[in-house]
């Protein structure tokens, strides 16, 4: 593939806006190119021009030449049935959401089959025969009966390689990978990178690669190109690129990556500023053997989410939970702000047995715990103001008639947040994700509580966008001084903001303790394995520890 002096606009009712502008760029065959940078640089329109998805409000200027069995062609100046034609053997895509790129009211062998047919006049046994062996190259276990499998029968990780499995059957000769790994876990994000590997060395496909974390960028990219607003502001070889950046916007995206290590001296401050007795104080939080069963349908075995838990959150300690997907992490989140029932053991919330409480006895200390959501796209309610969402729990708990009451109160934590207090009037949909979560940050904190749940609240943010989000948790958690569960899958974003870590594991704890213990010198053969699986913002280290990964996993 080629772009030359590529330029796209959309129309909009303020004017034109320009959304990539001038960018030239070229990949060649079996070769991985990383495009890179912040949302809103343009790099997801870059990709989706390649295969003229473009909506019609936009306008493309500039050449975008593909290589097909039947020459080059320049995707820009095609018809809707010649893309159609181009797309799936000559390019295919990997898009960012497989739950939203999956029907879910087909079998995902009728969609993997869909392509073949619209390509090739196959018979259904055929079709067939190849969507099995597809699904068992991108590592799908037992694939002639889970070819009869819905898309919601499948984990987050398995839905993704099928979305891959869905680009590789006509065999192309460029895959666009639009942020394939961003809502992964570490462990779940490594096995998917080895996939697009193999795809490069065993199908010969060329790969762009849309991405804005770095770590993945090192461990795939054979050549990186990073984007700023729309303009192309420095391309390199992978290994040079780290090593020595030479623009300034590039510096800082790396210099934004958090890493392993970075939060130990700040964590030790804060031990030490803490005054004389604070460790035999009564804990906010406390579980002891805390078990929570989900109830099986139709006189099914019920699932066992949390099993014989047991940890403790003082006043003004940030505690972080981490592990995989269904490990547990969320469900204790929930348990704890009295959205989910606990079964079994003990779970005491700011003085309250959460086991058997009933909800007229737990309503008075809701205002006590604030909770930050995952997806602050869809915890805020679209038809509301900024200002109307942060001032709910005002109104809710009687502290505020209105909206129009609370408005004072509520500029104040939007400057809290370092936010302007005109984006107050502002709807959900056009703030920035980073302007959103700070936000539902101000909205978490609003009452004051001594309790902050934080579930992934940095999960799907840019790396730049992250550190100012975690640069803002930090300075209100030491202006308001609040306890808090700060869950995530991101080791290095928890080193950052915790003074503990715990490790979760199939709904066991495996391993608490500092980070420096944790992170530095874990115990457990799981948490080694999580710490091997995140990729790091150095191609020659995280080679290294692809190896060490690989070893673990074979020792397993």
């Amino acid at each position: 593939m080629r772009i030359d002096d590529l330029t796209v606009s959309f129309s909009t009712d303020a004017g034109a806006v320009k959304a990539v502008d001038g960018v030239s760029l070229h990949v060649s065959p079996g070769e991985v190119l990383a495009i890179v940078g912040e949302s809103g640089s343009g790099k997801t329109v870059t990709a989706r021009t390649i295969l003229g998805l473009l909506p019609e409000t936009a306008t493309s200027s500039g050449a975008v030449l593909l290589s097909t069995a039947k020459g080059e062609v320049d995707v820009v100046t095609l018809s809707n049935k010649q893309l159609r034609a181009v797309r799936g053997p000559a390019v295919s895509m990997v898009f960012q959401e497989p739950s939203t790129a999956l029907n879910p009211v087909f079998k995902v062998g009728w969609q993997i089959a869909e392509g073949l047919r619209a390509h090739h006049k196959i018979s259904k046994k055929e079709g067939r025969a190849q969507t099995i062996e597809i699904l068992r190259k991108v590592g799908i276990p037992e694939p002639e009966t889970r070819v009869d499998y819905y898309p919601h029968q499948f984990s987050g990780g398995q839905k993704q390689r099928i979305v891959i499995a869905m680009a590789l059957v006509l065999g192309p000769r460029l895959i666009v990978a639009d942020e394939p790994t961003t809502a992964l876990d570490v462990t779940v994000q490594a096995e998917i990178l080895d996939l697009l590997r193999r795809c490069r060395e065993e199908f010969g496909s060329a790969i762009v690669l849309i991405t804005h974390n770095m770590g993945v960028v090192a461990d795939l990219a054979d050549r990186v190109a990073v984007m700023y607003n729309g303009k192309l502001v420095e391309e390199a070889e992978a290994t040079t690129l780290f090593a020595s950046p030479r623009q300034e916007y590039t510096k800082r995206l790396l210099g934004a990556v958090p890493r392993i290590g970075e939060g130990t001296a700040t964590a030790r401050a804060r031990a030490q500023a803490r005054p004389d007795g604070w460790a035999e104080s009564e804990p906010v939080v406390k579980a002891s053997g805390l078990r929570i069963q989900y109830p099986g349908r139709l006189g099914q075995k019920g699932f066992v989410a949390v099993d014989g838990v047991d940890f403790a959150i003082r006043p003004g300690e940030v505690l972080g939970l981490v592990g995989e997907s269904g490990s547990g992490k969320t469900t204790i989140g929930r348990a704890i702000a009295g959205l989910t029932k606990v079964t079994g053991g003990s779970l005491s919330v700011l003085g309250h047995e959460m086991n058997g409480i009933a909800e007229r006895h737990f309503r008075p200390v809701r205002d006590r715990v604030g909770f930050v959501f995952q997806d602050p796209a869809s915890s805020f309610n679209p038809l509301l103001t900024i200002a109307q969402c942060v001032a709910e729990p005002f109104i809710v708990h009687g502290r505020a008639e209105n909206a129009a009451d609370a408005r004072s109160r509520v500029d104040e934590l939007l400057e809290a947040v370092q936010l302007p207090r005109a984006y107050g009037d502002r709807y959900p949909h056009e703030l920035s994700g980073g302007q959103r979560q700070r936000a539902s940050l101000a909205r978490g904190i609003a009452l004051k509580p001594p309790l902050l749940i934080a579930d992934e609240p940095t999960s799907a943010l840019d790396v730049s966008v992250q550190q100012r989000v975690l640069e803002v948790f930090a300075d209100l958690q030491k202006e308001f001084g609040f306890a808090c569960l700060f869950i995530s899958h991101d080791l290095a974003v928890v080193d950052i903001v915790a003074d503990r870590i715990a490790v979760m594991h199939h709904g066991r704890l495996v391993e608490e303790g500092t980070g420096e213990q944790v992170l530095g010198s874990p115990k457990d053969d799981y948490t080694r394995k999580l710490l091997a699986s995140l990729p790091v913002p150095d191609p020659i280290e995280q080679a290294k520890r692809r190896e060490a990964l690989r070893e673990i996993v074979a020792g397993a």
